[in-house]
């Protein structure tokens, strides 16, 4: 069983139960005790389950997110991206974020960074985020030093992403420094991409009225087709990935001027 597949299970039992020990889930799952100690302390710290005496406790977030969405796949190499991201963004600034894991570690990276800590001009937020992801809405509201803007719409249920007119109406009222957009796929043919026309109207959107629009995607999105266009290189400033892109395509885009950030 794989780490995250076995992130997933405790969360799961951790739901089914409402808590669950260390002896009990590391029986279940054919582990360590160790193993499962640390898995708890890493669920926590994404404030995924309380952490308690001997054992974990189902918290709110163990019941905000499909499972799959919630323990991503290479997520310490997400987390490596956003901390670059969030490293882009200066105190005082708009910033725009979708839906998505990556977006999502932005998202948290973001709230983390010492730079935006409350405190100086008491008139204006340290930071405003504008989104469309109820999930990264809700875990920033708690932060009372950024500003959030959530765009109405219909709710996508697997990415919590808000589409439609009403999305897009708020949208065109907004000026935004920054975008950072979590993709579906990468790609020669198409730019950026998404899986669903809806989400990429919003995105590119969301894009659109910003002054600069950062990708944020591990390696495995490029050279990948997706449904549904947001942008082409072209209008794409910056993509922020890791060290598995290949060598040509990483030259093709800078020849193209996007630049490339290695996390």
């Amino acid at each position: 069983m794989s780490k995250q597949d076995r992130l997933n299970r405790i969360l799961e039992l951790v739901i089914e139960r409402g808590s669950v020990e260390v002896e009990e889930a590391a029986h279940i799952l054919d582990v360590s005790p160790a193993t499962i100690r640390r898995d708890f302390d890493a669920l926590s710290a994404r404030q995924l389950l309380n952490r308690t005496h001997g054992g974990a406790s189902a918290t709110g977030g163990s019941f905000n997110l499909p499972l799959t969405y919630k323990v991503a796949k290479d997520d310490e190499i997400k987390k490596r991206i956003a901390a670059l991201a969030a490293n882009m963004v200066k105190r005082y600034q708009v910033v725009g974020i979708n839906g998505g894991t990556t977006a999502t570690e932005v998202a948290r990276a973001l709230a983390a960074s010492a730079e935006f800590s409350p405190g100086g001009d008491t008139e204006r937020p340290p930071l405003t985020v504008v989104t469309n992801a109820l999930n990264i809405a809700t875990e920033l509201t708690v932060r009372n030093q950024i500003r959030i803007v959530v765009t109405g719409g219909v709710a996508r249920a697997q990415s919590y992403e808000l589409t439609g007119p009403f999305a897009e109406s708020v949208l065109e009222e907004v000026i935004i420094d920054v975008a950072f957009l979590g993709v579906e796929g990468l790609h020669p043919d198409t730019g950026a991409a998404a899986a669903y026309e809806d989400e990429a109207r919003v995105n590119h959107m969301i894009a659109s009225r910003a002054k600069k629009v950062v990708v944020v995607a591990d390696s495995s999105k490029f050279d990948k087709r997706s449904f549904a266009a947001i942008k082409p290189f072209s209008e794409i400033d910056v993509i922020i990935t890791d060290a598995g892109i290949d060598p040509k395509v990483k030259k093709s885009l800078e020849e193209q001027g996007v630049e490339i950030v290695i996390a």
